[in-house]
């Protein structure tokens, strides 16, 4: 992979796919839905039409429905 953000290339491709993806919180709390756009700071998830903006530093992991391609691996 050429050198980059690693967090772009994985929530641009989420985003891209239109890919279900689940987003865990630091607090366990689960939020399903699809990322529709992100920043430095925040992530739109948008889930049944309805949009959530969620803050990065509140995220622990976001998992995926299907495995992710990074475009930029050679």
């Amino acid at each position: 992979m050429t050198q980059g953000n690693m967090q772009d290339t994985f929530l641009n491709s989420l985003r891209k796919s239109n890919t279900f993806v689940t987003v865990f919180l630091l607090n366990g709390f689960q939020l399903k839905g699809l990322i529709k756009s992100y920043d430095n700071y925040t992530v739109l998830l948008e889930t049944d039409g309805k949009q959530q903006l969620i803050y990065k530093h509140a995220i622990s992991t976001y998992v995926p429905a299907k495995p992710v391609i990074l475009k930029d691996e050679q």
